[in-house]
């Protein structure tokens, strides 16, 4: 294989801690209508598409609503929740800046819709540091399929086996291996459970050293941006 050049993000989970707000906006929709919003729940519906997750929900709770509905109770305590909860997953700062010091195109493939990853990106001013940000709104097919990453590739002008994902999920990994990309396994404390196969290499963080080896990152390159 050669050498990587391009790099996709997945959003939550990976860049955003927002796999730790997600349970509590979907635990207060369950809450409301009398349920609660449990790990087996949970390990269904991540790093799926939006709506698929929350009519996995819907379906497991034998409730009689639509998927908008609770998308939109959902929301509204999402929008209160972001302001309280949400940080940078340790190492992403310093990992955006080595990768624009080496001048590598960047993007950002997620599931979440626009809104959403406006929301979350603003408070850090990292829109403008994307080269193409891919969201819910852009794909027919969500993850596990391919398109989400096939389309980021073509963005960024390489070949998908030119291309690393990082992702936190195994839908999402899935997705950037039928897209035939670097797939780079990124596990949190959601997912550290999870199994990855396949993957070209999973790694404990944002500022693990393996995945600055694996992107062509310079160890100065590391050290300089504050990573340790």
């Amino acid at each position: 294989m050669g050498s990587i050049r391009a790099v996709v993000f997945d959003l939550d989970g990976l860049m955003f801690n927002t796999e730790d707000i997600y349970p509590l906006a979907l635990d207060r929709t369950c809450q409301g209508r009398g349920a609660r919003y449990g790990a087996e729940l949970r390990e269904q519906m991540m790093g799926r598409p939006g709506k698929t997750a929350l009519q996995i929900l819907i379906d497991a709770l034998g409730w009689d609503a639509t998927v908008e509905a609770i998308q939109s109770e959902t929301d509204a305590h999402l929008r209160e929740l972001l302001p309280l909860h949400l940080q940078t997953m340790p190492g992403l700062l310093e990992l955006l800046a080595a990768i624009e010091q080496q001048n590598l195109p960047k993007a950002i493939g997620t599931s979440s819709r626009r809104w959403f990853v406006e929301s979350v990106l603003a408070p850090f001013s990292l829109a403008d540091r994307f080269h193409s940000i891919l969201t819910a709104e852009d794909v027919t097919h969500g993850k596990p399929d391919p398109e989400i990453y096939l389309k980021a590739a073509d963005r960024l002008g390489v070949a998908p086996h030119e291309m690393a994902v990082l992702e936190d999920s195994t839908n999402g990994c899935r997705a950037a291996l039928a897209a035939g990309a670097v797939a780079i396994a990124v596990p949190n404390d959601h997912t550290r459970a999870f199994v990855f196969p396949e993957v070209h290499l999973m790694v404990d963080s944002l500022a693990d050293p393996r995945l600055y080896a694996k992107l062509g990152l310079p160890t100065s390159s590391r050290l300089s941006s504050g990573a340790i």
